[in-house]
């Protein structure tokens, strides 16, 4: 029987918050580990905290740098699912089997602040989150920051991100 794996992070909602960004579970490797740089997207092989450093010319090499960068840019961020059994030895979101929504945290954000945008980190994140909170309307999927999303270039996914993202 596959293990149940629970999320390891809170939401991180900044009092500034304009921009929600919502994916949806941490990768396998990084889901028990605990250390300062353990955050979310912490997968060396994913591309979100490359792009992020890109977009705001910023190292971000520490969880704490990260957090001060979305509390200026008045970011906030957090996953879908709570909990997730994994269907395959991967971290692909086609693998993970959905046990809770992460939707009670995410409902109590959503009635606290007013976020002009909501980003998604993925097609089927947005798909997801639009089945758990349809009268949410301000709703967009950005290029997926897995390096396995290869349909749109490293520079394209760039650019994208910080055309959409506060500067």
């Amino acid at each position: 029987m596959q293990e149940i794996e629970t999320h390891p992070h809170k939401l991180f909602v900044p009092k500034n918050a304009k921009v929600l960004i919502i994916g949806s579970f941490p990768g396998r490797n990084n889901v028990q580990v605990e250390g300062q740089d353990e955050w979310f997207y912490s997968s060396k092989r994913n591309q979100f905290w490359h792009i992020i450093r890109k977009v705001y010319h910023e190292e971000l090499n520490t969880t704490t740098e990260k957090k001060e960068l979305f509390t200026r840019k008045g970011i906030a961020i957090g996953d879908l699912f709570l909990k997730v059994k994994r269907i395959e030895s991967n971290n692909s979101d086609n693998s993970l089997e959905v046990i809770e929504y992460n939707n009670k945290a995410i409902k109590k954000m959503l009635k606290k602040h007013s976020f002009h945008f909501i980003y998604t980190t993925s097609k089927f994140v947005e798909k997801e989150f639009k089945k758990i909170f349809p009268k949410i309307e301000n709703v967009e999927a950005l290029p997926s920051p897995s390096p396995r999303y290869a349909r749109i270039k490293l520079e394209d996914k760039i650019a994208y991100y910080k055309q959409k993202l506060p500067i």
